[in-house]
């Protein structure tokens, strides 16, 4: 398989993808491809990005097997893996639970994503939200507290044990980190494990070696 992904400071759809392909335990090739420099426009024409409409992250299984999307790079990879791989919970309700919120997630959240994007590298002072992003925060902590309380048991993760519902929320916690958004007492050891997860920290190591800096995305908060 083979894997392209966007820049790991900022990329957070590429990301999930990552997150997906490294849980699969499958090997895979991974290209990083820089966002935005002068090269971009020509490569997402290219025919291995043509599939995706240029977006990343893509994924190529063979030659006939194309995938974009995170969400369905993450239920081809449990489909390949026989569901074996623990992508979602066992149990029917909270596996009902988990597959909504990641398809909440996916295509949710909107002001968040447009004020705050994606800066691993970057850790910024605590400013005023505002109304739209903190409604968006509310509704991810409801849903975070829901998942906790009902299925979350000893584990540390929404639902116990890592699933594809944390990989969808993944740049959201770094989000939280960068823009140091206030959160409650309850969901600071989530984030917290979700970032030392040992996929994370290597996608974290590896954002950190980069060289590229996109302007766009160094603002401590877009306006």
């Amino acid at each position: 398989m083979k894997l392209f992904l966007g820049n790991k400071a900022y990329s957070s759809w590429s990301l999930r993808g990552w997150l997906a392909a490294k849980h699969s335990g499958l090997p895979f090739e991974e290209v990083t491809v820089p966002l935005y420099d002068e090269d971009w426009s020509n490569r997402r024409e290219g025919d291995e990005f043509a599939p995706s409409g240029g977006k990343v992250p893509i994924l190529w299984d063979g030659d006939d097997i194309v995938v974009w999307d995170s969400l369905a790079i993450v239920d081809y990879l449990n489909e390949k893996t026989g569901g074996t791989r623990g992508y979602w919970p066992e149990d029917m309700a909270a596996r009902a639970m988990a597959r909504s919120m990641a398809a909440e997630m996916h295509s949710s959240f909107a002001a968040l994503r447009r004020n705050h994007s994606m800066n691993i590298r970057r850790i910024y002072p605590a400013t005023d939200l505002p109304a739209d992003v903190q409604a968006d925060v509310v509704r991810i902590m409801q849903i975070w507290a829901e998942a906790r309380a009902r299925f979350g048991g000893e584990g540390d993760f929404l639902f116990g044990n890592w699933s594809a519902a944390d990989m969808m929320f993944a740049p959201v916690v770094t989000r939280f980190i960068t823009y140091s958004i206030p959160l409650p007492r309850f969901a600071l050891p989530y984030c917290e494990a979700v970032i030392a997860h040992p996929h994370m920290q290597e996608w974290i190591g590896g954002a950190q070696a980069e060289d590229w800096v996109i302007e766009e995305f160094e603002a401590p908060v877009k306006s």
